[in-house]
């Protein structure tokens, strides 16, 4: 078996088929797996990388039918029942397609060039060390206009992402940058969070989404709703009626899109690029290939017409299904449909802030909040992660003190080394 992606439901899914006699090939770009709701705290200098990111190689020790390659599938031989990769041919007899999705950025070539993803952990790190960067420019910067560029910052999405990571935000200009840059003008740094919606978190109930607007606004975040983003150039940002903000910090997180393989019918893709498949994650189409997590779409089920929602528990549910199904299969016994149990939805805004929704039970504030703490905790990866993380968020509660701040990049130096036969 192949399984392409090792997120939350790829992973899900080799782990449910360890005890199997299956040969189970996990093929992912990179060598660890990260865990995406708190992609955010790393993007906020709340968390290092290694927090929230394990390697498979570490994850599956021991596990004699487990094999990890690093590198991308490129297409899809369903005759030759084959992936092309980019370190060669991979045969299968059953193929899972767990690729995830990637930012959305709807075509604009000015907002996917100019504008900053929060989907990954390298995306994250990115994202931070521009923020501090500009910090520390806007302490240099004797321009009024564009020094106060470089402090504003936009967020395009109301989702959880866009209302968490505008809460990290709003926290570290209250509690951090007055101390670390004490001779800026705190005041005049603003976070703006642009939603094109009528409220935020559009998957959650009305009140919640109201309470969430409400916590920001008290913290200082300026939220605008039905407020469409049309264009991004020269530190501004465009709405439909010809208006413009200036920053020069603007997240983007306002959609995904699935990510495409070559070999898949065009007839197999629906909505915003997800892989269509029936209600057993068989992909619309085509034999003995599967289709889980944010990547999939399951035909046929009347309460999630266009999907449903691409979140961990549902990526965790299908690949936990799907595993039952292959064992099924390869038993000659009835495999059962996939059925979505929503176990509650949550999204964190600050400290002692947060708002949960567990079936008809709807809360926020510290109840909420302490709830999600738990929540996240159990998920990460790795006694030692969890531990750091707990630790990291007990220090942060108390004092704010972090000392994770750092500005790192890739630096490449190149030494000239003698080829074979020279000299020098």
């Amino acid at each position: 078996m192949v399984i392409v992606g090792g997120g939350l439901a790829g992973l899900k899914l080799a782990q449910s088929l360890r005890k199997t006699n299956y040969q189970v090939v996990l093929v992912d770009k990179n060598n660890y797996n990260q865990f995406p709701p708190l992609i955010y705290q790393v993007a906020s200098a709340g968390l290092e990388p290694s927090n929230i990111a394990f390697p498979f190689r570490r994850l599956f020790q021991g596990w004699n039918n487990f094999f990890f390659r690093l590198g991308k599938v490129n297409s899809i031989d369903t005759k030759e029942k084959a992936v092309q990769t980019s370190f060669g041919t991979l045969h299968y007899k059953y193929l899972v397609l767990a690729a995830g999705a990637t930012t959305n950025f709807f075509g604009n070539k000015n907002l996917e060039e100019h504008t900053w993803p929060m989907k990954t952990v390298t995306e994250a790190m990115a994202l931070r060390n521009h923020i501090l960067e500009n910090l520390e420019r806007a302490e240099t910067e004797d321009n009024e206009q564009r020094r106060q560029a470089l402090l504003n910052v936009a967020i395009v999405g109301g989702g959880p992402s866009g209302v968490e990571i505008a809460g990290a935000l709003a926290e570290m200009k209250k509690t951090v940058i007055p101390r670390d840059y004490h001779d800026l003008d705190v005041k005049k740094m603003n976070i703006y969070l642009i939603n094109a919606g009528n409220r935020l978190l559009q998957s959650m109930d009305p009140k919640s989404s109201e309470q969430a607007e409400k916590d920001l606004r008290n913290m200082g975040v300026t939220v605008k709703l039905n407020s469409r983003v049309t264009d991004y150039h020269d530190q501004q940002l465009v709405m439909p009626d010809g208006s413009t903000l200036l920053a020069d910090t603007v997240i983007w997180v306002s959609g995904v899109r699935a990510n495409t393989i070559e070999g898949v019918p065009q007839q197999s893709i629906g909505h915003a690029g997800r892989i269509l498949t029936d209600r057993y994650n068989r992909v619309k189409g085509m034999t003995d290939v599967f289709a889980i997590g944010d990547q999939s779409l399951v035909e046929g089920d009347k309460e999630y017409p266009l999907g449903h929602p691409q979140l961990a528990q549902v990526a965790i549910q299908q690949a936990a299904n799907l595993a039952d199904n292959i064992i099924r299969l390869e038993n000659h016994e009835p495999i059962t449909p996939f059925s979505y149990r929503n176990l509650g939805v949550m999204a964190t805004i600050g400290r002692k802030k947060a708002v949960a929704e567990i079936g008809k039970m709807k809360f926020g504030g510290l109840t909420a909040w302490l709830l999600w703490l738990v929540v996240h905790l159990r998920s990460i990866l790795g006694v030692k992660n969890k531990t750091v993380v707990l630790l990291n968020w007990m220090w942060n509660y108390f004092n704010y003190k972090q000392s994770l701040r750092l500005i790192l990049k890739p630096f490449r130096t190149c030494r000239a080394v003698p080829r074979e036969g020279e000299h020098g």
